[in-house]
């Protein structure tokens, strides 16, 4: 839960990143927010996203252009198998991945590390 007072622009962004299995650009997202006669500007939809991902409560993707791609957090630690198709994303967990980050950070002296891992690919529907 935000600590922030949630405002009827942040509320609205939120819903309309529920229940999509796809990361959205903010530009996707304010796009949506306008086809639903939501009035909100696309610099308020990159503060709100940006807060958001800060606050743990969206997950946010860079494309191998650079482009971030957000959507709804599950609360847990996770990683994401995404199609490089049609954008569908799946969260999955790792112990293995887990025991190696871990592993090689003590090995290079690091402590307080976090990571994150994507496995980019081609979903079953798109194969």
């Amino acid at each position: 839960m935000s600590a922030r007072r949630p405002t009827r622009q942040r509320a609205a962004l939120a819903r309309a990143l529920e229940g999509s299995t796809q990361f959205s650009s903010a530009q996707e997202l304010h796009a949506r927010l306008r086809n639903e006669d939501t009035t909100v500007g696309l610099a308020t939809v990159y503060r709100n996203l940006q807060a958001m991902a800060s606050e743990g409560e969206v997950d946010v993707i860079r494309t191998p252009e650079g482009e971030a791609l957000y959507r709804a957090c599950s609360t847990h630690h996770h990683h994401h198998l995404v199609c490089r198709v049609c954008g569908k994303a799946v969260e999955v967990t790792g112990a293995g991945v887990e025991a190696w980050a871990e592993r090689v950070s003590a090995e290079h002296g690091f402590s307080s590390v976090q990571h994150t891992v994507e496995i980019v690919g081609t979903c079953s529907d798109c194969s």
